[in-house]
């Protein structure tokens, strides 16, 4: 797809999204992120805050499987903050609920623990859509 056709609507529309998701919900975060990625590169608008934020968060838990703390906890923040954006698009997606997933396993990291116990994140489809 080109930069000017890639909205919402089409990013519903396209495989590679849910593709995406199935893989991120799968724990296989490398190639979530890498798909996540070019997707994003083909996005214009808000829509590309959503996605850059989600992909951020894939990358987080790429470096929290290597060890590196300090890696996972710049790119948790990174992710939280487009993703909390006002006004954001939600693409569909329980944005929400993917936030406080995460919230939880950033705030394990700055109090300096592992936040293996607490709940991988997630992404969910929004109810009532």
């Amino acid at each position: 797809m080109k930069n000017s056709e890639v909205g919402e609507e089409n990013l519903l529309n396209d495989e590679r999204f849910s593709c995406a998701i199935k893989l991120f919900n799968s724990q296989e975060w490398y190639a979530s992120h890498d798909l996540f990625e070019e997707i994003w590169h083909e996005t214009n608008g808000l829509e590309r805050v959503t996605i850059q934020g989600i992909l951020q968060i894939a990358v987080a838990q790429v470096h929290l499987e290597r060890g590196n703390f300090m890696g996972a906890k710049i790119l948790f923040g990174e992710g939280l903050g487009r993703l909390k954006r006002s006004g954001l698009p939600d693409l569909g997606l329980d944005i929400k609920k993917l936030c406080m997933i995460v919230e939880s396993r950033l705030g394990k990291l700055h109090q300096d623990l592992n936040p293996t116990f607490t709940s991988l994140p997630v992404i969910s489809k929004k109810v009532g859509r």
